[in-house]
């Protein structure tokens, strides 16, 4: 019996999991089963779980679509495991992660973990972009899982584990906006330990293109408002910055029309992510689509937060479950 579960849910991503499969072939330690589960893909990658049945131990489920959430759910129901992991399909496994995450929890035993995602070389100049602008302490998104805490660690699905125990209590993700966040809520609240393991990290693929990335943010903050009425002491400062930022920057460039130097702290906020980005990624391209990455990532967050917020908690609608279920369904 494997000491760890990889649990893998996919929708129409077949190239990706061929790259996640060979990584995890690649690894050090191999003291693992992967339990793959298509979520109703219409394009299947068991031509590329084939390519891999013999080096390593792969178990392959096909089910409809139900969304990502009871798609992991299903597989940890059918895996053999005393812990889970958790990785997205768009994951790239470093040739040492297990057996970096083997000793970490040999020396410091912990019933939840996460770690930090990073850009392979391999990546594109857009995907290197928005890796930045989510890990890049400029934008609040290195304040997960960065050297930064303005809040305590929540570890998230791309890279996440938990132990057999943890499930057997506390029970299987809810299909909701930031199943993740939710899930690692609920571990905090049974009395779990959790804890974030920063040299098991994972390079993550993300958005292949701004306009899915806007997307994918968007829906992140619509999400903050959700988790707020579920355990409202989780909203924290650093959750209405980006909500900020966008009632902030638009007050800038209108007063700018009046004004011209009241546009001023935003082209230097701007021209900060710039260098930043340039001094970390030595490409000026890359520098360049960081600020676009970045105004996307904090706009798009922030006028998702603001629409829920105003929605759903000062008009009292509420959470709407279905339509939280209908937008996660094929992702």
């Amino acid at each position: 019996m494997p000491y760890f579960s990889i649990i893998v849910p996919v929708y129409n991503r077949p190239d990706e999991v061929s790259d996640l499969l060979e990584s995890l072939s690649q690894q050090t330690c191999k003291d693992f089963e992967i339990v793959l589960v298509e979520d109703g893909s219409t394009v299947r990658c068991a031509d590329a779980v084939a390519r891999y049945e013999s080096s390593v131990d792969i178990h392959y489920y096909y089910k409809e679509n139900e969304g990502r959430s009871i798609a992991r759910n299903y597989g940890m129901e059918r895996a053999s495991g005393r812990y889970f992991i958790f990785f997205d399909s768009d994951c790239v496994i470093p040739a040492r992660y297990f057996e970096v995450l083997s000793d970490a929890l040999n020396k410091h035993y912990t019933d939840c973990f996460g770690g930090p995602d990073a850009a392979h070389d391999s990546f594109s100049d857009v995907q290197k972009a928005i890796n930045y602008s989510m890990t890049s302490f400029l934008t609040t998104g290195g304040i997960r899982g960065g050297k930064v805490q303005l809040e305590k660690f929540t570890p998230r699905t791309f890279n996440m584990g938990f132990s057999r125990e943890v499930y057997e209590r506390v029970g299987g993700f809810r299909e909701m906006f930031s199943e993740d966040i939710d899930m690692s809520t609920r571990i905090r609240q049974a009395g779990f330990s959790i804890a974030l393991i920063r040299d098991a990290f994972v390079y993550h693929k993300r958005r292949v293109n701004l306009r899915l990335f806007f997307r994918q943010v968007y829906i992140f903050g619509m999400s903050r408002i959700s988790l707020y009425l579920l355990y409202p002491d989780t909203l924290k400062l650093v959750h209405w910055l980006p909500a900020c930022f966008v009632v902030g920057a638009l007050a800038m460039i209108i007063g700018s029309l009046f004004w011209w130097p009241a546009i001023l702290p935003l082209v230097a906020y701007l021209l900060a992510v710039f260098i930043v980005s340039w001094c970390v990624n030595k490409r000026l391209k890359i520098a360049a689509l960081s600020v676009v990455a970045s105004l996307i990532q904090l706009c798009g967050y922030g006028v998702g937060f603001l629409k829920a917020y105003f929605l759903k908690v000062i008009l009292g609608r509420g959470r709407d479950e279905a339509e939280e279920v209908r937008l996660r369904k094929g992702k």
